[in-house]
């Protein structure tokens, strides 16, 4: 059985490979799967429908048309991307509570009841690497340019349900031990504490 190859997550044109870091792994959390397939490109869509899905060419030219005529937005598409993959992985069940809590996590913007959460136990490190354990980014550079993109930040959110307190991080920032940051940064303020690298969160234990 083959199929063609499939472009990676990052939009850059280049296969999806383990080595570049732009791949979705299928021993990933339901909500990795589903939050790696929700950050991909819109125009990639329709391919990783064919690919990954049973979608037939009918479907297919009949979801094209929809998004075409604006009846269809490219986001609800990919919340079914998303769904079908994470079914095919973890099953149904599994592929709604992610969908439930990638809704919470970007829509509403409460973290707290968000599962599946990588945890960042070691605040001596450096942020950049951190983001590179967790498997957030593959390489320095990569960091960097996140990083340069203001892709990287701290956030706070009160036990209270309150307002999230966010802090963006710089390049220099990258290079210093969180837990310095956590002081100088978010000095005094109260709750939950989350590292946020593009669209993926890690839960800081502190």
């Amino acid at each position: 059985m083959a199929t063609a190859l499939l472009e990676g997550t990052d939009g850059t044109g280049a296969k999806m490979s383990k080595s570049r870091g732009n791949y979705i792994p299928l021993t990933a959390p339901p909500g990795e799967i589903f939050g790696k397939v929700m950050s991909v490109p819109d125009r990639l869509m329709e391919p990783y429908l064919k690919a990954l899905s049973e979608w037939q060419a009918h479907d297919l030219a009949v979801l094209a048309e929809r998004l075409a005529d604006g009846s269809a937005h490219p986001r609800d598409v990919k919340k079914i991307v998303a769904g079908e993959v994470t079914a095919a992985v973890h099953g149904v069940d599994a592929a709604m509570a992610a969908r439930d809590e990638f809704e919470a996590h970007f829509s509403r913007r409460n973290y707290a009841g968000l599962r599946d959460l990588p945890v960042v136990g070691d605040v001596s490190r450096a942020v950049v690497e951190i983001v590179k354990s967790l498997g957030f980014a593959a390489s320095n550079g990569e960091v960097r340019r996140v990083a340069e993109q203001k892709g990287i930040r701290l956030v706070v959110e009160a036990a209270d349900g309150g307002p999230q307190e966010q802090v963006l991080l710089t390049p220099d920032d990258a290079r210093q031990p969180l837990a310095d940051l956590l002081k100088t940064k978010l000095d005094g303020a109260g709750g939950d504490c989350y590292l946020k690298v593009g669209r993926r969160l890690a839960r800081i234990d502190l």
